[in-house]
């Protein structure tokens, strides 16, 4: 069984912002999140890789990533940014 989305507003500010082929390439990595977390033979795909304690990445199109937590009820997208600011923002320790 697929859990929740649940996708932080400021990921989807950023989103709002990006340009429709970027935008419709993110929405469709995110509905495969849905339905392949968890599933190793479907998730592969998507380049899902733990970070930390519950904590993944995965591939939202070329050059974008999606971090998100798994939690009990849900999958929390907290962050959508390059390679080089998941970098950072994993230096940082601010992430959720």
């Amino acid at each position: 069984m697929a859990k929740a989305l649940t996708v932080d507003p400021a990921v989807l500010r950023r989103l709002r912002e990006s340009p429709k082929p970027e935008k419709i390439e993110c929405l469709l990595a995110l509905c495969e999140l849905i339905e392949g977390f968890g599933r190793p033979h479907i998730h592969s795909g998507l380049g899902i890789r733990k970070l930390g304690n519950r904590l993944f990445e995965c591939r939202a199109g070329l050059a974008l990533r999606f971090v998100f937590l798994d939690r009990p009820d849900d999958l929390f997208v907290s962050f959508l940014g390059n390679h080089d600011e998941i970098k950072a923002l994993l230096r940082s320790r601010k992430y959720r």
